[in-house]
C-alpha cells in the first residue's frame, strides 16, 4: 500500500515568500530610497517570514518522519532535538545544530524591537533560506 504524500503547497510558498523578502531586504538600491522606518519594516517581514517558514519546515519535517516511520507515535515523543537528530539520520536535513540555532532565533523573535536582536534574528533568516530551500527539495522529492 502506497503512503499518503505530504501536501508540500504551504511550505514552498513559505519558502518563496521569505526568498522574495530576502531578495527585497538585500536589494541596496531599493533599501536606500526607502526611510529608516521603511527599512526596519522590510527587516520585520523578513523575521515574520522566517517565523512562518520555519514552523512549517519543523512540522513537515515530523510529519515526513512520521510517515516512515515503523511507529509514528514514536516520533510524537521526541525533543525537538531528538527530533532534528532524526531527521539528519533519515537524510532530510544536514547541518542539526545550525537547526538548534535557528530554534533559538525564533524563540527572540518576540524581541525584535530590541534592533541588536533584529538583526541577529535577520541574519539567522538568510541563512535558513538556503536549509529551508534544501529541507523542501528533499520533502518534494520523496512525495514526487
Amino acid at each position: 500500500m502506497e503512503l499518503p504524500k505530504l501536501d508540500l503547497s504551504a511550505l514552498k510558498k513559505a519558502v518563496l515568500s521569505l526568498q522574495q523578502a530576502l531578495q527585497d531586504s538585500q536589494n541596496q538600491t531599493f533599501i536606500a530610497s526607502l526611510t529608516p522606518s521603511q527599512q526596519r519594516l522590510i527587516i520585520a517581514g523578513v523575521i515574520q517570514n522566517f517565523e512562518f517558514s520555519y514552523e512549517l519546515c519543523y512540522k513537515m519535517l515530523k510529519r515526513q518522519l512520521e510517515q516512515d516511520a515503523a511507529v509514528p507515535a514514536e516520533i510524537e515523543q521526541l525533543s525537538f532535538k531528538d527530533l532534528i537528530r532524526t531527521a539528519f539520520e533519515a537524510g532530510l536535513l544536514t547541518e542539526p545544530e545550525q537547526w538548534f540555532e535557528f530554534r533559538r532565533q525564533r524563540n527572540i523573535t518576540s524581541h525584535t524591537y530590541d534592533q541588536l536582536k533584529a538583526q541577529s534574528v535577520y541574519q539567522a533568516a538568510i541563512q535558513f533560506a538556503q536549509q529551508a530551500q534544501a529541507v523542501l527539495a528533499e520533502l518534494e522529492q520523496r512525495n514526487a
